[in-house]
């Protein structure tokens, strides 16, 4: 594959993960020519700072800004984002439009420009309330809330069709995360100059129980989604329980762009 048909895929992890998530796609990806970065943002996998001491959602998704602003002025990526993961990407596009070739968002939320960022977030807790999480632990730190999956969330929400091989690494390599809720309803609304003068795309998952397809489609509207892909049979972590059909469908979209 030469240099301009590679792609440079940079992946966003969702809550409470990490970069590992992504081993799976990150392998398939590259086996195929292409370029992946899967990043840890603060707090999460082996980063080393506890979400406890990230007071901002910017300095959440700060080594994802850091990188973009890193990269060379004529490189576009393919940025993809899953479940909360999609508000770091909607920042990034905010923060660096023209670096950006196509933003991704797999079963993700994803912000619009009417709202503040924390409203996809907030209609979702309305609709599905956190007393039906199981055995997650919540708490707080400063202004924010914290959550820590617990396993029979994990094991019936989110890993339900994974092998038990992945729903034991996720076991051994949670983490305590936040939602950023009261930062996210006090930024400013993303803009249509930059966060929408990006094309996005969003990938669907029929199967997934913690972000359900009802709640996937009604984003997809909300935020006036034309490009949309659908993988059926995958559970909320479809990069682990569909990687082929997840690495079809993020090529058949990037190939779109440049």
């Amino acid at each position: 594959m030469n240099q301009k048909q590679q792609k440079h895929f940079v992946m966003v992890h969702g809550l409470s993960v990490g970069a590992w998530s992504w081993y799976k796609l990150k392998t398939q990806l590259e086996s195929v020519g292409h370029k992946v970065t899967a990043l840890d943002l603060a707090g999460c996998g082996i980063n080393i700072q506890k979400i406890e001491d990230v007071d901002t959602f910017a300095e959440y998704a700060k080594p994802l800004l850091e990188f973009l602003a890193s990269l060379d002025p004529n490189e576009k990526v393919i940025l993809v984002g899953h479940s909360f993961g999609g508000v770091s990407v909607a920042l990034a596009m905010e923060k660096f439009p023209e670096k950006i070739a196509v933003g991704i968002f797999l079963t993700a939320f994803i912000p619009d420009t009417e709202h503040t960022p924390s409203y996809v977030l907030q209609q979702y807790l309305e609709r599905y309330p956190p007393t039906g999480w199981l055995d997650t632990e919540f708490s707080f730190s400063g202004n924010k809330m914290l959550l820590l999956p617990g396993t029979k969330f994990l094991a019936t929400k989110f890993f339900q069709l994974c092998s038990i091989e992945d729903l034991e690494l996720v076991k051994i390599l949670i983490r305590r995360g936040s939602l950023f809720l009261e930062d996210l309803s006090e930024a400013e609304n993303f803009s249509k100059e930059r966060y929408e003068s990006v094309p996005r795309a969003y990938i669907v998952v029929n199967d997934d129980l913690a972000i359900p397809l009802e709640y996937q489609e009604w984003m997809v509207q909300n935020a006036g989604i034309d490009e949309v892909k659908v993988i059926n049979g995958a559970d909320h972590m479809a990069m682990l329980s569909k990687p082929q059909e997840l690495c079809l469908s993020l090529l058949e979209i990037a190939q779109k762009y440049d």
